[in-house]
Order: C-alpha cells, then structure tokens, then sequence
C-alpha cells in the first residue's frame, strides 16, 4: 500500500497547529500526502462526532492537534480538547474502531519540521494498522 492512498484526516487549530503546518509547506518540508487539514478555531472546539464521522466515511486515520499547553489562544481550550480525547480513545473500541487510528498532538507555530515529522509518523501507524488488518482477513 502506497502511503498517497491513505486518507488522514487532519483537525488543526488555528492558531499553533494549523501555523505549524503551513510553516512546513512553505518551508518545503517533505511529509506524506495522506493527510488533508480541517482548519479550527480551537482544538477545544472540536466535537468528537466529527471524529467518528470521518471514520466512519472512509477516513484511514484522524490526527487532531494543538496549541501546546499553556500556549492555547482560548486560555483552556487545547486541555478541554485533551479531555474529551481521552474519553473519545475509550469509546472508540466501543463503537468498532480501532482506538489507535485517531491521535492526538501538540504542535506550535514555529514547529513546521515537528508537523511533518509527527504527520510521517501518523501515516506510517495508519499504514501499520491498515496492513495488519488486510492480514487477519
């Protein structure tokens, strides 16, 4: 499986994370095209059925990520959004999901090289899971 065959669907906030990424592209740091960016206010802001919704269309992976604690531009919006991810990692195995498909980072505006290299290593889980799972069939 090529890694441009997967789809990785991205939350990023906007402020750190979503600057972050944008500082990879234009500093033209390679990273797999697998992953497409949903563009938030705040990571905080993010409802989990927005998760599972991507899962549940197609999506290969979800990787949500934010401003670094104690950075968030919302004062708590980054630790809300830690909270519900810890709750969302359990109720995924739940609902059928393979809980290791969503993942969750902090990453700055001034962390391009960090976004590409957390995006390679997403897309080589993902790419992981996908292959273990084409096995047991």
């Amino acid at each position: 499986m090529d890694e441009s065959e997967l789809k990785i669907i991205a939350f990023l906030c906007n402020w750190c994370s979503y600057a972050g990424a944008d500082l990879a592209g234009t500093g033209r740091m390679q990273y797999p095209p697998s992953v497409k960016i949903v563009r938030l206010p705040c990571s905080g802001r993010i409802n989990p059925l927005y998760i599972i919704k991507a899962l549940a269309d197609g999506a290969d992976g979800v990787l949500v990520s934010g401003c670094h604690p104690g950075d968030c531009h919302y004062i708590t919006g980054n630790m809300y959004a830690r909270r519900r991810f810890a709750v969302l990692k359990r109720l995924l195995d739940d609902a059928g999901f393979d809980s290791d498909r969503v993942q969750f980072t902090w990453i700055s505006a001034s962390e391009g090289q960090r976004f590409a290299d957390v995006v390679s290593d997403v897309t080589s889980r993902i790419k992981l899971l996908k292959t273990k799972g084409c096995e047991k069939s």
